[in-house]
């Protein structure tokens, strides 16, 4: 089982004509409402591929019995979840301009409770954007772990880096989110990646490169018809993840990551449009060939 850890919120997704900028304003053309919050997208996926998953998480007095619960629910989801009944589930606000641009606002609502929360022991985790002392303390007591700070990279201190890289066995991160660990660490590039293990940036539509064992891969991004950019990291991690845990190599692994992330892109909200292992498959041999043998 693949246990990931971090927010599940409610995504309030804006379509807008460019990106204001400080002292200004804009007008919205469209306003949609989807299940979201980066560790339950990618749990989504993972199950979604057919995975067994745990999805360790903080949510409100709104969620149970809500459509988001049950769709949880039916996807077979082990919700590990602290439940804080007088807060609201975490809530994201996305605007997105006409260029693929985006900002974001998050509300952590229920999510605060992260902080006071007991950090369990777990054998394969992926801790996603999450309270920083909690993943550090889920780092600490996991056997294999994955990290990606996402857009709570803000709120780590050095420190708190530095015991998760010492603990992580893969590093996800995008280009802007790497050039900002290395600027907290003192750190240039190569030496960030030398202290993980296994390193993965994504570029967007640049793909996506692997690095680890002192060499570094290249991996394109599956071309679609992208609508909606929201999500297609989680969906990235997701595809990786499942591939990994089933044995694949992890070049192959970042593969399955982008044509996974492709199928999200394609459809507005971050779980709308995930591919199942067979579909995957499908998509992943028009791209890329036949995937490489399994490991045992």
């Amino acid at each position: 089982m693949i246990a990931v850890v971090g927010h599940t919120a409610i995504d309030h997704l804006f379509s807008v004509p460019g990106l204001p900028g400080r002292h200004n304003s804009t007008y919205i053309v469209d306003h949609q409402v989807y299940f979201g919050g980066g560790a339950a997208n990618i749990a989504a996926g993972i199950a979604t591929l057919g995975e067994r998953c745990r999805l360790v998480s903080v949510v409100g007095g709104d969620f149970p019995g809500s459509d988001y619960d049950r769709w949880m629910r039916d996807l077979g989801i082990v919700q590990d979840f602290t439940l804080v009944k007088e807060a609201r589930t975490a809530t994201a606000y996305v605007f997105t301009d006409e260029a693929g641009d985006q900002e974001t606002f998050f509300e952590w609502g229920a999510s605060a409770a992260f902080s006071r929360a007991e950090a369990p022991a777990l054998d394969f985790v992926h801790m996603a954007t999450a309270d920083p002392d909690f993943n550090v303390r889920v780092a600490e007591k996991s056997r294999f772990a994955s990290f990606d700070p996402g857009q709570d990279l803000l709120r780590y201190t050095p420190d708190q880096l530095e015991i998760i890289f010492a603990k992580i066995d893969i590093l996800f991160s995008n280009n802007h989110e790497m050039d900002r660990m290395c600027d907290m660490l003192g750190l240039e590039r190569p030496a960030l990646i030398a202290s993980v293990p296994i390193v993965v940036t994504t570029r967007g539509a640049e793909g996506s490169v692997l690095c680890m064992d002192g060499e570094e891969h290249h991996v394109p991004a599956v071309r679609v018809n992208a609508v909606d950019p929201t999500g297609a990291g989680d969906g990235y991690r997701a595809g990786f993840l499942t591939a990994y845990r089933r044995g694949y190599a992890p070049i192959d692994c970042c593969r399955a990551g982008a044509v996974v992330s492709s199928f999200v892109v394609e459809r507005p909200g971050t779980q709308t449009n995930l591919p199942d292992w067979e579909r995957m498959l499908v998509r992943y041999r028009k791209v890329f060939g036949e995937p490489g043998e399994i490991s045992p």
